[in-house]
């Protein structure tokens, strides 16, 4: 049966991380961490959600990758794999999501201070903006897609702050031209590039 069978309905109701404002629940929150091999080696690899809640971190969230960080320290994997797919921090979750982005980023360089590479990719669909941005700068090694974007900042953020007039974020040609992979590969902001 389902959890909710198991552990019966009136769990929810009494649980004291219930979602604020009707917000998306999701068992994983979003963050799937696991281990495998690549070419033999052993890894770890945390992959992001970016269709829940729009990759954001949260406390739940950053916890499973700063576990993640920690069993690294433990097991000596060849590397660490965090594939990147984040708006950045779930506001609601106010100091508790900015916490995690400094847990994170702490583990992150434990782990390579131990030897261990940490090798952030960068992908398409939310890209790595905000906290994940910041994530993504204490990597050993990044690898961005055509289809990525990078900025600690994202366009919509900016045109709220600025207006549309200094950053216009339907302009895509803009985006891509400032945020998109090809140009953070080439002003080295990223150190590797996929088309795909």
């Amino acid at each position: 049966g389902s959890l909710t069978e198991f552990l019966g309905p009136e769990t929810r109701e009494l649980s004291p991380h219930l979602p604020l404002f009707d917000l998306p629940r999701q068992f994983d929150d979003g963050m799937v961490a696991g281990a495998g091999r690549i070419d033999g080696q052993p890894v770890l690899v945390a992959a992001q959600e970016g269709r829940f809640m729009g990759g954001a971190f949260g406390e739940i969230h950053g916890a499973k990758l700063v576990g993640l960080l920690r069993a690294a320290l433990a097991v000596k994997p060849a590397a660490v794999l965090i594939l990147f797919d984040t708006g950045g921090v779930r506001l609601q979750e106010a100091n508790a999501g900015e916490t995690a982005i400094a847990e994170i980023m702490r583990a992150i360089t434990q782990v390579r201070a131990a030897g261990i590479p940490v090798v952030g990719l960068i992908g398409g669909r939310a890209g790595c903006y905000g906290g994940g941005g910041l994530i993504a700068g204490t990597c050993a090694r990044l690898v961005i897609s055509e289809g990525g974007r990078l900025s600690v900042s994202g366009p919509e953020v900016i045109e709220t702050n600025k207006g549309a007039e200094e950053f216009d974020s339907r302009d895509r040609a803009l985006v891509w031209r400032t945020m998109g992979g090809k140009h953070r590969r080439l002003i080295g902001g990223a150190d590797a590039y996929a088309e795909d």
